[in-house]
């Protein structure tokens, strides 16, 4: 049996339009989420007002933490490195405890604006930028980054996590593909390892741990301590639960469909009064794509509700799907 100083540190990983603060709400609260990170704040050439922070992080209204308690970063994406560290700055009067970059994101429309993954064609600019905003934040907030592989081809892996450190980061996400790759598998942990046995700061790894059993392949093949779920963790909720019992030695059962469905409820009625209604329930949808992938009824359900626009007719869905499967059970 492992003891718990084997548990792994487990980061909730930022997604774009995807995992917002009421998702981030859900799923700390579920559980075996460590730490969350925000969807980044696009950084051109000015200094942003307090709202834009507020906006997509409401969590540094109340310490930079979730309801539950889980700590929250607020990530930064950006090419120059004066504005990042006067932003960084202004996050971090507004309530920020942790500054992270992002350094990742494969998006066209952030990597032509001089963003994202595209600024790993110069380790330089990556030192450059996390250094700007090291120095302009007070040592006890810490500055991390995230990075992938490379832009065009993974060769530059190692120069830009040198560089990420260099520049003062506490702290290394790696996902573990090029902006080409794109997120087609597979992802190449080995990299990751090499980045973990080089760099002083600790390395988390992140890309294709989908399961419990992909978890401990990704432990295996790159050392580290620290993951990053993302797109795992909107598939498999519980994975973080998951894995820390694996590695604490207890017995788990994982989360079933008609706990799912009740998260799903509670998510719904979260967010059915702040989109229009032309756009009501497409929150739900959008986290169906993902949990069809590892439940099967999932695909079952989007397929009944997919065309639904009606609060009436998505709620009487819902209540169906909850009543059957208590009855199932």
């Amino acid at each position: 049996m492992t003891t718990s100083s084997d548990t792994p540190m487990i980061y909730q990983a930022p997604m774009e339009g995807v995992i917002d603060h009421h998702m981030r709400a859900l799923l700390s609260a579920l559980g075996g989420v460590d730490i969350c990170v925000t969807e980044f704040v696009r950084v051109t050439h000015t200094r942003l007002p307090r709202r834009v922070f507020t906006r997509l992080c409401p969590e540094l209204k109340a310490g930079a933490v979730t309801a539950c308690g889980v700590p929250v970063r607020l990530q930064l994406l950006g090419g120059n490195p004066e504005a990042m560290a006067i932003n960084a700055v202004k996050a971090a009067e507004t309530g920020a405890r942790a500054i992270d970059l992002n350094f990742g994101c494969p998006a066209k429309s952030v990597n032509n604006s001089d963003g994202g993954a595209c600024l790993l064609q110069s380790p330089h600019r990556v030192e450059a930028i996390v250094g700007a905003v090291r120095r302009a934040l007070p040592d006890h907030i810490p500055v991390t980054a995230k990075i992938r592989l490379g832009y065009l081809d993974r060769s530059s892996y190692m120069d830009n996590a040198r560089a990420a450190e260099n520049g003062g980061a506490a702290e290394l996400a790696v996902h573990a593909r090029s902006k080409a790759d794109g997120y087609r598998p597979p992802a190449y942990w080995e990299y990751i390892g090499e980045i973990r046995q080089q760099l002083a700061i600790p390395v988390i790894a992140n890309g294709d741990i989908w399961t419990l059993e992909d978890f401990q392949r990704c432990r295996e093949v790159t050392g580290c301590r620290r993951f990053m779920f993302g797109r795992t963790l909107l598939a498999r909720p519980d994975l973080g639960l998951q894995v820390k019992a694996f590695t604490e030695g207890r017995h788990y059962e994982p989360i079933t469909w008609k706990q799912v469905v009740a998260l799903l409820w509670d998510y719904y009625l979260t967010t059915r009064e702040i989109y229009p209604a032309k756009y009501l329930g497409n929150r739900i949808k959008q986290w169906l794509a993902y949990l069809k992938l590892t439940f099967p009824e999932a695909q079952l359900f989007f397929e009944r509700i997919k065309r639904l626009r009606d609060a009436e007719c998505i709620e009487a869905e819902f209540s169906r799907e909850l009543s059957t499967k208590t009855e199932a059970a």
